[in-house]
């Protein structure tokens, strides 16, 4: 079944179906200057009030909601003027009244702070120190010290779309924190910092990059194709991994699925796609490409005219949704073709015309190789491909 989209996103899937549209009708968001704030959290609570009944359930004391007596905030590093870190400080300590912070769990809301942008998108996460957790659950006497981050940037919708990369980013630091070894000037403030570079600006500045080229990159994500990378600083790598992952299928297709395919190109004639990155534009060699990515490529060249880099996920998640709709559109023709000569036709039409028909017939070979009927339909239409092609 093809994914449900969130409300409003429906119409912007229509009208993206035939790649363009994606980028030329979506509103630009401004996302102005990014802000962040590092918090020391202490719970001024007793232990014996968290720990739990004798029979296994929550104690009264630990279910009850929190007030702001019961846990104190302490400013360990931000880049925010003073007065609107008070406001942040003020919003922070209502949402762990509420009970609304959850260790480890990312959260993201729209903020109003005295500072020259309108409303500010604000992620926030609660996190225990990596190491200090695992002493404070072998003594159990030991409170671990908890922690609270926020960065502000763009507007909710925008860092709602980035929630899991920045929960990724916070896990890291969660890792690396040390303000006992006077880590914050030489690692924390940098690290926070630069967030909006390293968490929200891959994707784009791999648009910028590969420019009408990042076909090829929608191509190889899209059909498992493996990638090497050469002649790449670190950066550039790793935003190119990113990309390819963020493109691809995983978690849209059955996991044995994906595994298999990979297996297929792996083991195909044609090597890895190389990408050579010694010049000022990245050589491609190896590379492959179809009309459905050139058309998304389009889209996303377009959106790079804009400099919005919360844009380009909203993309990518449509580009991703269209190619996981066209692949149950043929799936559902092929099980008419079974017993449909008609539905045969039907199945060669729609590939001829979707632009990606040499991508999803390796995935339906590869989910129908189990299926002997379904695999006898899968052959003819191979057949019919290959004739076309060279005709």
């Amino acid at each position: 079944m093809l994914p449900a989209l969130p409300d409003g996103d429906e119409r912007e899937l229509e009208s993206s179906e035939e790649g363009g549209g994606a980028g030329e009708e979506r509103r630009p968001e401004r996302h102005g200057s990014t802000y962040h704030s590092l918090y020391g959290y202490r719970s001024c609570r007793s232990s014996q009030q968290g720990a739990d009944s004798g029979d296994g359930s929550p104690s009264g004391a630990a279910a009850e909601t929190p007030s702001s007596e019961d846990f104190s905030l302490s400013l360990l590093d931000t880049n925010l003027p003073t007065e609107a870190e008070t406001e942040l400080r003020s919003f922070i300590a209502k949402r762990l009244t509420k009970g609304a912070l959850f260790e480890g769990m990312g959260n993201v809301a729209s903020v109003g702070l005295s500072i020259p942008e309108y409303k500010v998108g604000c992620y926030y996460c609660r996190f225990q120190q990596e190491n200090l957790l695992e002493m404070a659950t072998l003594e159990s006497d030991i409170n671990a010290p908890e922690y609270v981050v926020c960065f502000l940037g763009g507007s909710e919708k925008g860092l709602e779309l980035f929630r899991l990369e920045l929960d990724k980013y916070v896990q890291s630091l969660k890792i690396n924190l040390n303000l006992e070894q006077k880590t914050l000037e030489t690692y924390v403030n940098p690290y926070l910092r630069s967030w909006f570079e390293n968490a929200i600006c891959p994707i784009q500045r791999v648009v910028q990059l590969f420019q009408e080229k990042l076909a090829f990159l929608l191509h190889a994500a899209l059909s498992y194709t493996p990638v090497e990378v050469k002649n790449a600083d670190e950066r550039t790598e790793k935003d190119i991994s990113r990309f390819l992952a963020a493109a691809s299928l995983q978690g849209l297709v059955q996991e044995g699925t994906m595994t298999s395919l990979c297996i297929a190109m792996t083991e195909e004639q044609h090597k890895s796609m190389i990408i050579d990155c010694s010049g000022p534009q990245p050589q491609l060699h190896n590379a492959g490409s179809n009309r459905f990515c050139e058309d998304w490529m389009h889209a996303f060249v377009n959106g790079a005219e804009g400099g919005n880099p919360f844009l380009f996920l909203q993309i990518l998640e449509n580009f991703k949704l269209k190619a996981i709709q066209d692949i149950n559109n043929l799936k559902r023709f092929i099980r008419q073709a079974e017993m449909n000569h008609y539905a045969l036709f039907k199945c060669y039409m729609f590939l001829k015309n979707c632009g990606s028909g040499d991508i999803l017939l390796k995935i339906v070979k590869v989910e129908h190789a189990e299926m002997p009927e379904a695999r006898n339909v899968v052959t003819v239409l191979e057949e019919f491909m290959r004739e076309t092609s060279v005709a």
